[in-house]
């Protein structure tokens, strides 16, 4: 059945109303779960296109490192001495410590 023939088997009055509930719960669904999951994408790329040569990173993989070089789409992180990787910046989050002296300095 379309919209149409709906409006016209309800009446206008009863159709309207519920053309006004399915747009109320798109709009409800929209600012409580889309609009954030946008804005916390926006800070992390925010975050990833600010990260420069010695800043401490953890991978999604779970390995700790320290970024050597940056590329166009990966960061060179050294993980141990000597030993340096090829990691996709979408992979990287920042380290613990670093998440836990940041929220503290921000909360100052």
């Amino acid at each position: 059945m379309t919209l149409l023939t709906i409006l016209l088997q309800q009446g206008a009055g009863g159709g309207l109303e519920m053309i006004l509930l399915i747009v109320a719960m798109f709009a409800i669904m929209y600012f409580l779960m889309i609009r954030p999951q946008q804005k916390r994408q926006k800070e992390i790329k925010k975050f990833r296109d600010a990260l420069t040569k010695g800043d401490k990173i953890v991978t999604a993989g779970g390995i700790y490192g320290t970024i050597r070089d940056t590329k166009e789409n990966a960061f060179i992180v050294e993980i141990a001495d000597g030993v340096r990787i090829r990691v996709d910046k979408g992979s990287v989050y920042p380290s613990a410590a670093d998440a836990a002296q940041n929220t503290e300095n921000q909360n100052k």
